[in-house]
């Protein structure tokens, strides 16, 4: 049977799901407001509704569609008397006639709730300063961005972390002022997007008083966001409605935690702007959007017990620490025939333990296939969803998320047809390849050309692109998605490149291939590779590959070297 056209634009060839989730660092649109206008036109022509001898007439209403019914307009507007021109002396006691106040439309009555509260969002402009994960020892050209912020008690402001990431210099413009302020960073929340600043000038908290939070909105709750997004230079206010509260998935952070999904798009510059409800209050931070040939004005807010989390975990700890895991990974019990074969009742739900973090503080205490039942009282249902509020269920990592680092919740889990509970632990999640390197420049080590580095998301897209998850090699690949950290300091050490030099002839084309050990004794991480290497008096140094290569140098030519060829640095 042959494909439908439809009228319009000629259709795009079917997308790969790999575009499905291309997110974009950054926040919302000046959204089309079409409707709020021709609320606001229904308004003032209802003025002259009822014409009088003051009056001008009312223009014969021409073919098309029938005018609103007076229900229908009532909805437009707040409820108010019929108002009409009035006649207002002047000093010299003439009369004039001036035209009535018009109604107020109800978006009106909203953004005048707003608008007190925009004089604490500000403009963030940062200077940035990436280091070369390719060329460790080096910087990239530093470059400029703008965002956006808003201002909090306690003389801070919130904006987006990936707004100040590898940050050199961050200033901040308050709305209506000619001036920047110098900027300190106190704290930056990769896992949440969240960073905090303060300024150290008086001037700048004058006259201006801090946002206030809300609460966390319900479905189709609207909502206002503010900031300064490409387009302009002024503030921008847009509209939109929450469509959707779920666990999102933070690309910046590359974790899952609480989100909201709203229509209003979310463009470059709008980042760390607030996301405000009809009271005025501040329920969320506008951070990314999903871009997709198949979607329109999907934007995702960070909402208020993330940030809220963020704010008393530094106030608590004086510090960001993160927020923790339960350190398992779990598969769901859907399955009757599984669930049976676990020896769980007909009234007994869960999820099964796939495998347990070897780094996580109480790893001794859960084992594979346990099935957890419960987590701080809460059940936990066969697809790992809890309840969140009403006719709403949310996977049970929003509970786990609500802790703070080193808290402890009781866990209820099922072995052996027997039910056990523990107080576990709390602990931040510990990856053999990091996501971040926290701001620090990349750790290295040099030995005779041979360029040592451990492997991390930003090395692997400075490598293979933004799309490393399909170009880097298989075994980085999967060590990166599957394989776990057997203690705190584990790292995936490299030979970046052979630098070209009289000792390391026929070793060129090393590239990104795995150290797995030194002269017989495995390498745990780079500082240890580098001291065993400058520890070594054997007469050869030994490197073990991956793909079964082995490199042998002689010692005394690594001494030669040793000015020019041995450096290192760790961080």
């Amino acid at each position: 049977m042959g494909e439908t056209r439809k009228r319009g634009r000629k259709p795009k060839g079917p997308a790969s799901n790999t575009d499905t989730m291309d997110f974009q660092y950054t926040s919302t649109t000046i959204a089309a407001q079409n409707d709020v206008y021709s609320a606001a036109n229904d308004a003032v022509s209802d003025a002259y509704a009822n014409g009088d001898a003051n009056n001008p007439p009312t223009a014969r209403r021409g073919r098309g569609r029938p005018k609103k019914s007076e229900a229908v307009q009532q909805e437009d507007t707040e409820p108010h008397a019929a108002a009409s021109p009035e006649w207002r002396p002047y000093q010299n006691g003439a009369m004039a006639l001036e035209p009535a106040p018009q109604p107020v439309t109800k978006w009106e009555s909203v953004a005048a709730r707003v608008v007190p509260a925009m004089d604490a969002v500000v403009k963030v402009f940062c200077v940035h300063t990436e280091p070369n994960y390719s060329l460790p020892w080096q910087r990239k050209r530093q470059y400029s961005s703008s965002s956006s912020g808003f201002i909090i008690g306690g003389r801070r402001v919130l904006t987006n972390a990936h707004s100040v990431e590898h940050y050199t210099q961050v200033k901040l413009k308050k709305r209506g002022s000619d001036t920047k302020y110098l900027a300190t960073v106190l704290a930056i929340g990769t896992e949440c997007d969240i960073a905090m600043l303060t300024v150290s000038d008086h001037e700048f908290w004058e006259g201006v008083s801090p946002v206030e939070f809300g609460d966390l909105p319900a479905l189709q709750d609207a909502v206002t966001v503010v900031g300064y997004p490409i387009g302009g230079d002024t503030i921008s206010v847009t509209s939109g409605v929450v469509s959707r509260i779920e666990i999102l998935s933070y690309v910046h952070g590359s974790t899952e935690l609480l989100g909201l999904q709203i229509d209003a798009a979310i463009n470059s510059g709008n980042s760390g702007g607030p996301a405000f409800n009809d009271k005025g209050n501040c329920v969320g931070i506008a951070f990314q959007s999903l871009k997709h040939e198949d979607a329109e004005n999907i934007g995702y807010v960070i909402p208020t017990p993330v940030i809220m989390h963020f704010i008393q975990d530094y106030e608590k700890n004086g510090a960001y620490t993160g927020f923790p895991i339960l350190g398992v990974e779990w598969q769901k019990m859907e399955n009757p025939d599984l669930r049976s074969a676990m020896g769980m009742k007909p009234d007994q739900k869960g999820v099964r333990i796939r495998r347990v973090e070897p780094t996580a503080p109480e790893s001794h205490l859960l084992k594979p296939s346990d099935v957890i039942l419960s987590f701080d009282g809460v059940k936990v249902a066969n697809d790992g969803t809890v309840p969140f509020r009403h006719g709403e269920r949310i996977g049970f990592s929003y509970l786990v998320s609500q802790k703070y680092t080193g808290d402890t919740a009781l866990v209820e889990v099922l072995r052996d047809s027997k039910i056990l509970k523990w107080y576990i632990k709390l602990a931040t999640y510990k990856r053999l390849i990091l996501a971040h390197t926290s701001g620090k420049p990349p750790s290295y080590y040099i030995i005779a050309g041979f360029v040592f580095t451990a492997v991390t998301v930003p090395y692997l897209r400075s490598e293979y692109g933004k799309d490393y998850e399909f170009d880097a090699p298989v075994k980085l690949l999967d060590k990166h998605l599957h394989a776990m950290a057997e203690s705190a300091d584990e790292q995936l050490v490299v030979v970046s490149q052979v630098l070209v030099a009289d000792i390391n002839i026929g070793y060129e084309d090393i590239v990104n291939t795995q150290v797995l050990a030194f002269n017989g004794k495995p390498v745990k991480n780079l500082k240890s590779l580098a001291n065993m290497v400058d520890n070594c008096n054997d007469e050869y140094l030994r490197f073990d590959l991956e793909y079964q290569q082995v490199h042998s140098l002689t010692h005394t030519h690594n001494m030669c070297m040793l000015d020019n060829m041995n450096i290192f640095r760790f961080s």
